[in-house]
């Protein structure tokens, strides 16, 4: 009994010390697993800690890295427009020495020209003395020849005198203006350009330059584009200058040719509204709208043609009409002008029994020359003649158009009706920018200018104001007095009067012998 209460515990003490040891056991494995799982939590918090700085460091660097290339494409853009701003203020700078040297050139020639007059001063001198002593003289000889007295033979003298004067002074007018006339080309051709170097009158801008505005100022940079090439591309493309100063969400359009002015504009307009500009994009958007202003003309052309009625005008002929739409002259927009007149044509052609759709047609063609004026060499009447010869038209059409100016010699009435008709419209009050009173005060200012001088019979200004026909009297003036009236009568008309273009003035001395049969 007492062995089996001693085996009894100590299978009792045995199964709770191994008890005890399979509990300290397993509380060691897990000790050591607890450990390694937190070392493995450890490494792998220190690589996604890693892993995190390095992208936050990387995406700190593209920060920069944007913000660095934003920060030179703005330098860059203003740097571009500082350039540009330099080379316009070069360019001035180079301009005005330019002017300055010409002004110098001009001071020399001045001090050259008051030399040469002091020179002729003093040899006129001379001459008066050597006329003097010859007027003495020959009052000597006449009182000791004649038996007249000093003042009879001064008269007689003194009016020989004058003719003799006055028939030199034509002859020498009449040699200065034979050589006038051999370098007047040349002495225009350096007019002109002094001209316009030295005044840029606001007519000028009105029909060479539009403007274009802008959303913003900003825009103004993407024209530009970079290093100028947007802007280089435009001017390339379209043909004109593009002018970008300091004028507020402005850029201005620079052409004398109206139709390249007006695709340009519409080009820009395009472009800034869509906001793409780039030079494929420029080239695509600008032979769109060439082909849109291709239509217009047509149309125009078109209509022109088919409000008249006119049959059977040739293709180039339509288009070129249309041209006329953007073509102005003396603020008179031509294309409606030429309308115009073919209106009157019809009229007068009516009431003289004559082909009122011959007389429209004449009427309708008559200033076309003045679409190719500035691609050829000649009047525009004679390059309008030419091209409708070249198109078929009937030789009454061609030669009605080459004489409405008076180059040609006129080969039938309509000829006659296109000149009429023509003046008619240029002289409608209004027509041409003019109002009723001042029109109607030129002629009478130019008629009252030629009919104070002496031999005048009768005087008509015609042409729109633009001749001036004046008859004198044969007995009373010679031809080189009728010369000599001619230049009085122009002179008095610069000095007095204001008007647009020219004035031609006409001396018309005819003798007229009648003899009766009886």
């Amino acid at each position: 009994m007492g062995v089996e209460w001693a085996i009894a515990f100590m299978s009792v003490t045995l199964a709770v010390a191994f008890g005890y040891f399979c509990h300290f056991y397993l509380i060691h494995i897990k000790a050591e697993s607890a450990t390694k799982n937190a070392k493995i939590i450890r490494a792998n918090a220190e690589r996604d800690a890693q892993v995190t700085l390095r992208e936050a460091e990387i995406k700190a660097r593209d920060t920069i890295l944007k913000v660095r290339e934003d920060f030179e494409s703005e330098a860059k853009l203003l740097r571009q427009e500082i350039q540009l701003r330099q080379d316009r203020l070069h360019h001035r700078e180079e301009t005005i020495d330019r002017k300055l040297g010409g002004l110098e050139g001009r001071e020399k020639q001045l001090d050259a020209r008051l030399l040469d007059i002091e020179n002729l001063r003093s040899d006129i001198a001379a001459r008066d003395a050597e006329i003097n002593e010859l007027v003495n003289e020959q009052r000597r000889q006449l009182s000791e020849i004649a038996g007249l007295t000093k003042e009879d033979a001064k008269r007689q003298f003194l009016a020989q005198l004058s003719e003799d004067l006055e028939a030199e002074s034509n002859t020498l007018i009449r040699h200065r203006q034979e050589e006038a006339r051999d370098r007047a080309e040349v002495e225009a051709r350096k007019i002109i350009t002094t001209a316009i170097q030295r005044y840029a009158a606001d007519q000028v801008n009105q029909i060479s330059t539009d403007t274009v505005h802008l959303p913003s100022e900003a825009m103004k940079g993407r024209i530009i584009g970079k290093e100028g090439r947007n802007i280089r591309s435009l001017e390339q493309e379209l043909g004109v200058d593009i002018l970008i100063d300091d004028t507020p969400e402005v850029v201005v359009v620079s052409a004398f040719d109206p139709m390249r002015r007006e695709i340009a504009k519409q080009t820009l307009e395009r472009l800034v509204a869509d906001g793409r500009i780039h030079p494929a994009y420029i080239e695509s958007t600008s032979r769109k709208v060439r082909s849109e202003m291709d239509e217009t003309i047509w149309n125009a052309g078109d209509e022109a043609v088919a409000g008249l009625g006119l049959r059977g005008v040739s293709d180039e002929i339509i288009r070129t009409l249309g041209r006329l739409k953007f073509r102005t002259s003396y603020a008179q927009n031509v294309l409606k002008h030429s309308i115009e007149v073919a209106h009157l044509m019809a009229n007068m052609a009516g009431e003289l029994h004559l082909d009122p759709a011959l007389a429209r047609r004449v009427g309708l063609l008559h200033d076309i020359g003045k679409a190719v004026d500035h691609e050829k060499e000649g009047t525009h009447a004679l390059l309008g003649a030419e091209l409708l010869k070249k198109n078929g038209e009937d030789p009454l059409v061609v030669n009605a158009v080459a004489a409405h100016h008076g180059e040609v010699e006129q080969q039938s009435l309509y000829a006659t009706l296109i000149c009429a008709a023509d003046a008619i419209t240029a002289a409608r009050p209004g027509a041409r920018a003019e109002n009723t009173q001042i029109y109607i005060k030129r002629l009478h200012d130019l008629e009252a200018i030629a009919n104070r001088q002496s031999g005048v019979i009768n005087s008509y200004a015609i042409q729109a104001g633009r001749e001036l026909r004046v008859i004198v009297e044969p007995e009373q003036l010679t031809e080189d007095q009728a010369l000599q009236l001619a230049r009085t009568i122009s002179q008095e008309i610069e000095a007095q009067v204001t008007y647009p273009g020219e004035v031609k003035v006409t001396v018309v001395r005819e003798t007229r012998c009648v003899e009766f049969a009886r």
